[in-house]
């Protein structure tokens, strides 16, 4: 399935901090590549689709 354009989702000081916190450096595919913006999508996407078989417009934690 392609994906739409959609803006960044996430706060890229923050991934970078945490993956720092675990004594670890960040490739900057990581931060700039659509790869984990599109995991996000893809988590996100899932969960709507679960809160919509059950009936749900609100997304609540289970559906994650």
């Amino acid at each position: 399935m392609a994906k739409k354009e959609v803006d960044t989702l996430f706060v890229k000081s923050k991934v970078r901090d945490y993956i720092k916190s675990k004594d670890c450096n960040t490739s900057g595919d990581v931060i700039d590549g659509d790869s984990l913006n599109n995991r996000i999508i893809d988590i996100l996407d899932k969960a709507v689709e679960r809160a919509k078989a059950n009936g749900r417009k609100t997304v609540q934690e289970k559906d994650l």
